[in-house]
């Protein structure tokens, strides 16, 4: 943004739209230039013409583009409606400590102008929150540098969850990756141990996610009925006989915990995660009880042309475990990303009014069938509930139950030797 140019006849103010504001809502560039300015006071100026981009009226909502030339009222007209505006706080750059400082510059694996990839540590919150007081969106002004904004974050991992992490630099940035996130074009590769070994070797797992109740929205489960659609390919890198495998994770969909809510309804919980495995989650023989789940590479477009594509190390409590259960790091890398993409935000739509409709479908069926069997018990017609009547045995029988795992082919064996064509659904607990 070029500084604010004041008329000095009238007390107008003129500010030129910078690059990094291209195609944001005009309030938001209130927000980010002039917080001291409320929605309501923008809203008011626009109303009444005052509020001008290259001349022409404008309101809030309106997109700006790069070059533009906005016109604002003076001073004085912000102060004036401050008075029936409630104050606005404007953050103030935290000075941080020098070890909180070092902790955060030690965690980038990669910077440019527009982003860094952190590798974080397990244990260490993305964001804050109830008694949780160090988490990496505190410690980003340790990476502010000389930029005027504050670094953004793009996604999160969970706590114990360590590995890749995307941060953008300039706002700019940030509206590119969070496009580029829930347009399903960002690529997340995930490594975790496993508990037992996946009859497929290479599978999609298709398990509606929802919160449980109860639980305060701290834990997930699937929820054929009532949850958001989720989709997480898998392919089992080695194994150690059947004790535990090591995968290769792919999340299609961004749930909460969707990775180890999948992998524990499938009878695989991930090795440390006795939230949802419970005691089976954990291995003996010196094993750690960390979580074993590491983000290890993450591939998206670039906003100024070209891709990041960058692969964190492991924690050392996962490198221990892979090297106590005789694999080797290489064989997860060696792996090729395929270009299996995530389905559009549109085909999930569809999908879920597909699932919903299904649902509704197996409920009318069931309330069929319980009026045929009350009829042969009875001897007495069952009240009508329209359509024909149909018993357990017809296309409206009883609702489909299990996990949904489509997968290419079984895993044998030793080490699996890569990839199958995609075939059947198999595998206990499909359909």
């Amino acid at each position: 943004m070029t500084a604010g140019k004041s008329d000095s006849d009238t007390g107008f103010r003129e500010f030129n739209v910078g690059f990094d504001d291209d195609g944001i809502r005009l309030d938001r560039w209130f927000k980010r230039h002039l917080p001291d300015t409320s929605f309501t006071t923008v809203a008011m100026w626009a109303r009444t013409g005052q509020l001008r981009v290259d001349g022409a009226r404008a309101t809030p909502g309106d997109r700006i583009a790069a070059g533009q030339m906005l016109r604002v009222p003076p001073p004085e007209a912000d102060k004036a409606a401050a008075d029936v505006d409630k104050p606005r706080r404007v953050r103030e750059r935290v000075i941080l400590s020098d070890e909180e400082t070092e902790l955060a510059q030690s965690m980038v694996i990669h910077k440019d102008f527009q982003a860094f990839v952190l590798n974080k540590p397990p244990g260490l919150a993305t964001q804050g929150g109830t008694k949780t007081t160090q988490h990496v969106d505190g410690l980003l002004d340790g990476l502010q540098y000389d930029n005027e904004g504050r670094p953004k974050l793009v996604h999160r991992l969970d706590k114990d969850t360590s590995g890749a992490l995307l941060v953008a630099r300039t706002s700019r940035a940030a509206a590119f990756f969070a496009k580029a996130f829930s347009g399903r074009t960002a690529r997340k590769v995930y490594w975790a141990l496993v508990v037992d070994v996946p009859s497929i070797e290479d599978g999609m797992i298709e398990l509606p996610i929802a919160k449980q109740p109860g639980t305060g929205g701290e834990k997930m489960h699937v929820d054929e009925a009532e949850g958001a659609p989720a989709r997480t390919r898998y392919r089992v890198i080695e194994r150690a006989g059947n004790r535990a495998a090591w995968v290769e994770l792919q999340p299609f969909t961004g749930r909460t915990h969707q990775l180890r809510v999948h992998m524990a309804a499938i009878g695989h919980p991930i090795v440390g995660d006795g939230k949802y495995g419970g005691a089976a989650a954990f291995l003996t023989g010196g094993i750690s009880r960390k979580m074993h789940l590491h983000a290890r590479r993450i591939k998206v477009d670039h906003p100024d042309g070209g891709s990041i594509d960058v692969t964190a190390e492991l924690p050392t409590h996962f490198a221990e475990s892979l090297k106590q259960l005789g694999f080797e790091e290489k064989l997860g890398d060696d792996l090729v990303l395929d270009e299996k993409t995530a389905p559009t935000r549109e085909q999930m739509k569809s999908r879920a009014r597909a699932h919903a409709k299904s649902v509704r479908k197996d409920r009318k069926g069931e309330r069929r069938g319980r009026g045929v069997v009350e009829e042969k018990a009875t001897g007495k017609p069952a009240p009508k509930t329209g359509g024909p009547r149909t018993g357990a045995g017809s296309k409206f029988g009883a609702p489909r139950s299990g996990p949904r795992v489509e997968g290419a082919k079984p895993a044998g064996r030793g080490r699996p030797g890569g990839a199958g064509k995609p075939g059947p659904r198999s595998g206990p607990g499909t359909r």
